[in-house]
């Protein structure tokens, strides 16, 4: 028989499934009335009403004010606070800082990038993040207070604990105790992941790789990464090195981008951040000098990236970062030469989301990291917002 203690265990276990299922209803939707939620909950109308009502006791619910001009009492409606707080994704480049400050939903409020290079010093790489996310959160009239967590995402191998372990690109970087360093800046949680990791979780939450459970995700630009997307989510590996292929020096990712950066169709005084546009410009012209250098780069691409798809036999290949507003230049080089070597070919397809990827998984890492933090499907009740 069950004892008195076990039912009031079962019956807040109860309540808090109840109240995540609620949450769960109202996140992202537009405004519901307890009816609407109800019906998507499957819990009893009386049920919903005490739920909603202990979340607007909490804090997590706010009631909607009436739409004037209807006939008759309207009904009550209601919607999840993801204005009560706030969370910034950073992108620490080799040559840009970008950050992006967004709502509990991770809908991006304000953007903003500072340009740094290979050999700007730690501290002053730091800095510019420091001013990056300062910028979003005065264009989006808020103040640090307002953060409850900062995710960051940068080159090179991460460890588990967020400290860099190999950067290639960034002078200075590799042993750097990120999180440390940005628990310095910021007074909210921190957390720190490899850029095409966070990329790629970008694709999946709200890009290109959306409802795919496996994909090889490309971050092409000026330097060249790549992750793996298993079971829908992204693989890390055991010491956080999975999908780092570029580090193998048969694949020649490292310069890959040379070819691309000094063709000599690039009009002299261009900066390397811009040549690689006006290469693929000249190829979709028909410069026979383009066109044999952006074969060149997808050569050393497809190497590889056909390494990944061999391992993976992924449904999809991503195209992301920077170099995925050449799409329509790259891919039908890639598959070319992926159909070459690949028992399965998977399909491909271009990023949507471009350079700003990488901000964009942080965002997604961070609003994680809070669901996990209240809406956690451990035993217990909601947390109330801070």
């Amino acid at each position: 028989m069950a004892t008195l203690a076990s039912l009031g265990g079962d019956l807040s276990r109860l309540r808090h499934l109840n109240s995540l299922a609620v949450i769960r209803a109202l996140r992202g939707a537009k405004p519901l009335t307890l009816t609407a939620v109800a019906e998507q909950t499957g819990l009893s109308r009386p049920s919903t009403k005490d739920v909603v009502d202990q979340l607007v006791a909490l804090g997590w619910v706010v009631e909607v004010p009436p739409s004037t001009g209807g006939i008759g009492r309207p009904a009550r409606r209601y919607r999840f606070r993801a204005d009560g707080g706030h969370v910034a994704g950073v992108d620490i480049g080799v040559h840009t800082v970008r950050a992006a400050v967004a709502d509990l939903d991770g809908n991006v409020l304000a953007e903003t990038r500072q340009t740094v290079a290979p050999e700007t010093p730690t501290a002053d790489r730091l800095a510019a993040t420091s001013r990056a996310v300062a910028g979003c959160l005065a264009a989006a009239g808020l103040g640090q207070g307002d953060l409850w967590s900062v995710s960051a995402g940068t080159t090179g191998v991460v460890d588990r604990e967020g400290r860099v372990q190999i950067s290639a690109g960034i002078h200075g970087w590799a042993g750097v105790d990120l999180p440390a360093r940005l628990a310095e800046l910021f007074s909210c949680t921190v957390h720190v992941e490899n850029d095409a990791r966070l990329a790629a979780l970008a694709e999946r939450e709200r890009g290109a790789a959306q409802g795919v459970n496996d994909a090889v995700f490309l971050h092409a630009g000026r330097r060249t990464g790549a992750a793996l997307i298993i079971g829908g989510a992204v693989h890390r590996g055991f010491g956080g090195a999975a999908g780092e292929v570029g580090l193998h020096p048969v694949t020649h990712w490292a310069t890959a981008a040379d070819y691309l950066h000094d063709c000599p169709v690039v009009p002299p005084g261009v900066s390397k951040g811009e040549a690689a546009r006006h290469t693929f410009d000249a190829a979709r012209e028909g410069d026979p000098v383009a066109v044999a250098a952006v074969e060149r780069y997808a050569d050393d691409l497809a190497l590889g990236a056909s390494a990944m798809v061999l391992t993976l036999d992924p449904e999809l290949v991503v195209l992301g970062g920077g170099f995925s507003r050449a799409a329509d230049v790259l891919l039908p080089l890639l598959r070319a030469r992926l159909e070459e070597v690949c028992l399965r070919m998977p399909e491909l397809r271009g990023s949507t989301l471009g350079e700003e990827c990488v901000a964009l998984g942080a965002v997604g890492r961070a609003v994680a990291h809070l669901d996990q933090e209240f809406f956690g499907t451990g035993p217990g009740s909601i947390a109330p917002p801070r």
